[in-house]
């Protein structure tokens, strides 16, 4: 449960930042590829920044789901090997 807490906090800061780096003005917004009005648009930098916020949300997901490990029930001592 705490890792999908944890994940989820950390998506919602990270999904902000992607949203406030898609709105704004920055050096390198490059092109406009889809002009959604007189003022705003889609930039080329915006689909760098939405290619990281997936690949950074898909290794969120990774880091949050329940491990695989096959558990060893003969062993009763937790730090023998």
């Amino acid at each position: 449960m705490l890792r999908w807490t944890c994940a989820a906090v950390t998506g919602a800061v990270l999904s902000g930042f992607a949203f406030l780096l898609v709105t704004g003005n920055y050096i390198n917004d490059g092109p406009v590829l889809v002009r959604l009005s007189v003022t705003h648009g889609l930039h080329l930098g915006d689909l760098f920044i939405g290619a990281g916020w997936l690949v950074a949300m898909l290794m969120l997901l990774v880091l949050a789901r329940p491990d695989r490990r096959p558990v060893n029930r003969g062993d009763r001592t937790p730090l023998s090997r």
